[in-house]
């Protein structure tokens, strides 16, 4: 008996899923909740360094292979991506680790559940134009120092600088000035006297001469320095409610990154440049890839929280910030290293 023209739509239809599931990744059944939506990850200028590691993942494809569809959204800092997590605009923030334990303090459960860098890669820079004698950070009492926005990890790095060196955070004025070419007109401007920011932004402006650096957390050994220990930086971290929701989706998107990380070990100049948009390379490809091989170290090599991590950046923090000094952090709740071990067993880092 001829097939009914319904029955053949329907058998055709079926056909055309069958097929895209035989060659869709496995990790399409893995990750049902990323099949069934958007996850929209917010991260404050992911064109510094500091977030390659979630460009690339983006960029490469890195999310769709682990059968995810990823929405990254760049807002002017951190604090604004960590904002747009509690508007319920994004599901996942891509951003420092300290904001986990700030929000702690506050009453709001946070996880870290991928690093993507040990060290915060950012340095403080006084203006040559503003300041020509500057002696010492006492000169910058009464000043004004840029930072990508206020409340992100651009102004807490210079909060814990300054008051390592005496300098009381009230005696200056924090200017947001976001990331990329407006925090390189704001200096230039003469609308900020110093700017706490970033590579490429900070080897532009070292290069050029437009900026004398008076302190520089961009590599391992400088971190350990200051921070007496490791200092977790970049990581993905979300409402500890989205990574129980959601742990197979959590699963993948740490897979992703690991991938990315794994990548970042071995790429070549060449591919990098052609992984990143040509607007993050600010006009100067060699600059960007000189801040590159500098800061190259400072990305995780397996996404794991060092031990000693979460300890070290509560401290950093208690320096800056009196209301953290007395905090009872459970420092366990701030992050996990399932995820991240899982990864690193199917990659091999």
């Amino acid at each position: 008996m001829p097939v009914p023209s319904v029955s053949r739509r329907a058998f055709g239809a079926l056909s055309a899923l069958s097929a895209v599931a035989a060659c869709a990744p496995a990790s399409w059944a893995q990750a049902p909740g990323a099949s069934a939506g958007r996850i929209t990850i917010a991260v404050g200028g992911q064109a510094v360094l500091y977030h390659l590691p979630l460009t690339i993942a983006d960029r490469l494809g890195f999310f769709q292979a682990e059968g995810l569809d990823v929405a990254v959204r760049d807002f002017a800092g951190g604090a604004m991506a960590l904002q747009a997590v509690h508007d319920g605009v994004a599901q996942v923030c891509s951003g420092a680790f300290e904001h986990t334990l700030r929000q702690q303090s506050r009453g709001q459960d946070y996880r870290a559940f991928v690093l993507q860098g040990r060290a915060p890669q950012q340095a403080l820079g006084v203006s040559v134009r503003a300041l020509p004698r500057y002696r010492g950070p006492a000169d910058l009492r009464g000043r004004r120092i840029g930072v990508s926005a206020l409340g992100s990890s651009t102004e807490v790095m210079a909060t814990v600088l300054l008051a390592r060196a005496g300098v009381d955070v009230r005696e200056v004025s924090f200017v947001g000035v976001g990331a990329g070419a407006s925090a390189l007109a704001a200096l230039r401007s003469g609308h900020i006297h110093a700017l706490c920011h970033a590579d490429p932004i900070m080897a532009l402006l070292e290069h050029r001469g437009e900026v004398r650096l008076v302190s520089d957390l961009r590599t391992l050994n400088a971190a350990q320095e200051v921070f007496g220990g490791a200092m977790p930086a970049s990581c993905l971290y979300a409402p500890q409610a989205f990574l129980q929701k959601e742990p197979l989706v959590a699963q993948a998107l740490a897979n992703a990154i690991v991938h990315a990380l794994k990548w970042l070990q071995t790429a070549a100049p060449a591919d990098l440049v052609k992984a990143v948009p040509a607007s993050y390379l600010l006009g100067d490809r060699s600059v960007y890839l000189a801040a590159f091989s500098r800061v190259r170290e400072t990305f995780s090599p397996n996404g794991l929280m060092p031990e000693d991590g979460p300890a070290t950046a509560l401290r950093a923090l208690s320096q800056a910030y009196p209301d953290m000094a007395g905090a009872q952090a459970s420092l366990q709740r701030t992050y996990t290293n399932d995820l991240a071990r899982k990864a690193r067993q199917k990659f091999g880092v």
